[in-house]
């Protein structure tokens, strides 16, 4: 049984994303669906304030290391883990990574960044798409959301994970603009630069277990922290 179980999961994530599929997952990680990713900069708005981030090198450098070593990867991984628990009807490996997924954060800003975008992403999409999904105790960080959706939904793990990411790089790129501030053409070399890094995230965190989350991206954590004592700021992290 265990073994179905694992082949059916192996076929469903290398399976073609049908075009049903791919327009739900183009819908729910556009900037208009409404999680609100307009509002939070990540912390970048506390580097920009420091002169850390003043330039399309040094934006590049602060996303490449949130997306590779931060929050980028770990949310991969989290989605990764609630897809496959949904796949499974698992609910208590579900709650594990939900309860994970809000402790992990490393700031009160941060925290509240992932559970509200969660909570929004949620109640738009069970009232625009219905699903049967496993319980939760509470309103699922983003990650866990996007990642329970997709699954019931059959949206197959690694295009999720990449759109996700770029989602995830969008949001950032967005911010760069406001605040660097990066020109709409330095925007997009940021996000084909991010590209690579995309694939290569998705890639691991498809089949990495939750011993696997960890980061190493100290200077963006330090910045969402101070982010809470800024005295002037637009974004609420």
């Amino acid at each position: 049984m265990e073994a179905g179980i694992r082949t059916s999961l192996i076929m469903t994530t290398k399976a073609d994303l049908q075009p049903d599929a791919l327009l739900r997952l183009a819908s729910w990680l556009s900037p208009s669906f409404p999680t609100s990713p307009y509002a939070y900069s990540h912390g970048l708005e506390q580097l920009v304030a420091d002169n850390k981030v003043a330039n399309l090198s040094s934006f590049l450098s602060w996303a490449e290391a949130c997306l590779r070593h931060g929050a980028g990867r770990n949310d991969a991984i989290l989605l990764a883990h609630a897809w496959r628990a949904t796949r499974q009807s698992n609910e208590a490996m579900l709650q594990e990574a939900a309860e994970l997924a809000s402790a992990l954060q490393p700031s009160s800003e941060r925290r509240r960044e992932s559970l509200d975008q969660g909570a929004a992403f949620w109640r738009t999409a069970m009232a625009v798409w219905p699903m049967r999904a496993p319980q939760l105790t509470a309103p699922p960080a983003y990650p866990i959301a996007v990642g329970v959706a997709a699954a019931a939904h059959d949206c197959p793990l690694r295009p999720t994970l990449a759109l996700y990411l770029h989602s995830y790089c969008g949001m950032l790129t967005v911010a760069g603009q406001k605040l660097v501030p990066l020109g709409q053409t330095d925007a997009q070399r940021a996000i084909a630069a991010l590209n690579d890094h995309i694939e290569a995230v998705s890639a691991e965190a498809q089949d990495a277990a939750l011993e696997d989350i960890g980061g190493a991206a100290f200077r963006a954590d330090i910045a969402s922290m101070r982010h809470e004592t800024l005295h002037k700021r637009l974004y609420r992290s």
